[in-house]
């Protein structure tokens, strides 16, 4: 299976699966065009579709055996019709609170040891970007959103922790995330947000999708606890 467009490679994956690579200038142009494969491949749903995948710079597209081959699902993605402008329209915009410097949540020294920040220019900094969501997984719900600003890059921690707590808004490397539920993780924490991002009884459990944009904003402590509230008695 050959290259096609913007895309790359091909290869197939078990016996029910082809993987999709695309091309492009950076990471954010990869992840736009799988965004864009992605819709294209919702908007037009073969009847032999039975789940997708997206990720960074790639797209697994799962088949019904008895319905398709690998030939036949190539043949399709080939011939699709796929625009950028498709993928921007059908998007949605998150802004999610953070209550910045949370006691349970608080990595901001040692971010503003490694970086040369202050916790005010780290916190700004983390604010002023529209984050794209990447990838959702590694737990229902967790969302690998980015790029984050080079000076915030960190690596992650040398000894995980064995549980960060609900709503952690985290960094590592070029990337930030929040965490939808408690689970153990290796990237530092810079506060924490009362957004509920996974409900596994709703109809659309997860709350972030890929392809989505994400923007944080600050919130006081007792505006945190208010929002939390309201969450815990709505779920």
């Amino acid at each position: 299976m050959q290259p096609f467009g913007t895309i790359r490679a091909v290869q197939t994956a078990g016996e029910d699966g082809v993987i999709f690579y695309t091309s492009g200038a950076d990471l954010a142009a990869q992840n736009q065009a799988i965004t864009a494969l992605h819709q294209a491949l919702v908007a037009h749903r073969p009847h032999w579709l039975t789940e997708l995948v997206p990720s960074y710079d790639s797209l697994m597209v799962v088949f019904d055996m008895n319905e398709v081959d690998y030939h036949g699902v190539y043949q399709f993605v080939k011939q699709l019709p796929i625009s950028d402008t498709q993928s921007k329209s059908a998007s949605t915009l998150h802004r999610l609170p953070v209550w910045y410097g949370a006691p349970e949540a608080n990595d901001l020294d040692l971010v503003c040891d490694a970086t040369g920040l202050s916790a005010v220019q780290v916190i700004e900094r983390h604010q002023q970007s529209a984050y794209t969501v990447y990838a959702v997984g590694f737990a229902p719900g967790f969302a690998y959103l980015g790029e984050l600003a080079a000076e915030l890059a960190m690596p992650r921690l040398a000894n995980p922790r064995k549980a960060v707590p609900k709503g952690a808004v985290a960094i590592a490397d070029r990337q930030t995330a929040v965490y939808p539920d408690v689970s153990p993780g290796g990237w530092h924490l810079l506060g924490l947000c009362p957004v509920n991002l996974y409900n596994p009884g709703a109809d659309k459990p997860t709350l972030m999708q890929a392809g989505d944009q994400v923007e944080f904003y600050a919130i006081s402590e007792d505006e945190y606890h208010a929002w939390a509230q309201k969450t815990r008695e709505s779920a």
